[in-house]
């Protein structure tokens, strides 16, 4: 192997030119290769002035760059051409209700605390859920909510209070048993 050589390097016949590899040169540029044709990006002739006839070229244009002609402008119709109307998107949102339904929120914060937990937590739950309908303008999901959390809140204050009057008299009694 002889080190002068390197594997990628061309042969020295080729120093100095590039391979064509098959390729036509492209042609020379000329600034108007078709007259009294559009060149490329040019556009359509004005409504109005119609096509050219066989044999004639392409009215002159505008040169540069600009707003793009009209078509179809209001009230042309052609024949066959169906009409399309565009309608404007319209958005329907409830707002809060006019008269939000009562949602219970401090009811169950105080069951949750000095009650019942697990019976304050559901009826935390539903309570947040009613204040988020009446927010939303969900009159029936605001009620149902509603109800059911003032229903938790009830059995459970009413668990709460019947454990506490239970705990009194087991002290009672405890307490009258030992004296």
């Amino acid at each position: 192997m002889d080190p002068t050589k390197s594997g990628t390097a061309p042969p020295p016949e080729w120093a100095g030119e590039k391979s064509t590899m098959g390729h036509v040169p492209p042609p020379p540029y000329q600034d108007c290769p078709n007259p009294g044709y559009p060149q490329p990006g040019q556009g359509y002739p004005q409504p109005g002035q119609g096509y050219p006839q066989p044999g004639q070229g392409y009215p002159p244009q505008q040169q540069g760059y600009g707003l793009p002609p009209q078509y179809g402008g209001a009230g042309q119709q052609y024949p066959g051409q169906a009409t399309v109307t565009v309608q404007p998107t319209v958005y329907v949102t409830r707002g809060p209700l006019a008269n939000p339904v009562n949602d219970y929120l401090c009811y169950s914060i105080f069951t949750l605390l000095c009650c019942c937990l697990p019976l304050g937590i559901a009826a935390l739950i539903y309570s947040i859920s009613a204040r988020e309908a009446n927010h939303a303008g969900d009159q029936m999901s605001a009620e149902r909510s509603s109800r059911t959390a003032r229903t938790l809140n009830h059995v459970a204050l009413g668990l709460g209070i019947g454990f506490l009057i239970l705990s009194i008299v087991y002290v009672a009694v405890v307490a009258s048993a030992i004296h």
